[in-house]
């Protein structure tokens, strides 16, 4: 027999949000098993974005960093972040909405990072992170209209700024990974929609899913190309 309410309390319960928190938590616990999250042989064996490596052949190296982090600090941050951010964005998006913006973005920072950051080995989830503003980014520019949105909006994108700019003072930071999130959930965003705000152009979400694959795979080629 059909019930609503189970219905709506699984709408409105941020699973997929709890599950990347568990799955990222349990990874950083088999990292610390395995010698340490800040042992580099252990963060390439599980998954690190390492160019020599991505290039032999190991593609899914631009989804897996997202799971993985060095040290505990790294790991605390990204997941209140994940968490917090995660809530609003699903309650938004909607679950596999959600999902794929989050991993997508996991995957065009990674593949700035690759473009931009050759010689270096990165991890993070703070690529996807990033993603999740230039979503709310692009709901301020899609529902401008609308004055919660907006604000909502405009709250996030002064939140990535001056994550961006605390970015430039620090040591060890890829900044081109995060620019890169903050493109691709854009990109990725506008692409999947948010139908529970309303509709958007179909014109509008092809280009920006032909803007995001493209540039992705111009940014892999740049790389492939000139190593």
């Amino acid at each position: 027999m059909h019930n609503p309410f189970l219905k709506t309390r699984l709408d409105n319960t941020p699973f997929v949000t709890y599950g990347l928190v568990i799955i990222t938590a349990l990874v950083f616990v088999a990292e610390t098993l395995l010698g340490g999250s800040d042992n580099n042989l252990v963060l390439l064996e599980l998954g690190a974005r390492y160019n020599p490596l991505i290039l032999a052949g190991q593609w899914w190296r631009f989804i897996t960093p997202a799971f993985l982090h060095i040290g505990i600090t790294h790991l605390v941050l990204n997941g209140v972040s994940l968490y917090y951010l995660g809530i609003i964005c699903e309650k938004i998006f909607g679950h596999w909405r959600f999902l794929v913006i989050y991993l997508v973005s996991a995957i065009a920072g990674n593949v700035a990072s690759f473009a931009f950051s050759p010689n270096s080995m990165s991890a993070g989830a703070s690529t996807a992170i990033f993603g999740l503003m230039g979503a709310f980014v692009m709901l301020g520019d899609a529902f401008r209209d609308n004055p919660m949105v907006r604000q909502l909006a405009q709250q996030f994108m002064l939140l990535a700024a001056i994550n961006l700019v605390m970015n430039l003072f620090m040591s060890g930071v890829d900044m081109p990974g995060h620019i890169g999130g903050i493109v691709g959930g854009f990109l990725i965003a506008g692409t999947v929609g948010a139908p529970k705000l309303g509709k958007l152009p179909v014109s509008r979400q092809i280009i920006l899913g032909l803007v995001l694959l493209f540039g992705l795979a111009a940014l892999i080629l740049l790389q492939v190309n000139g190593r």
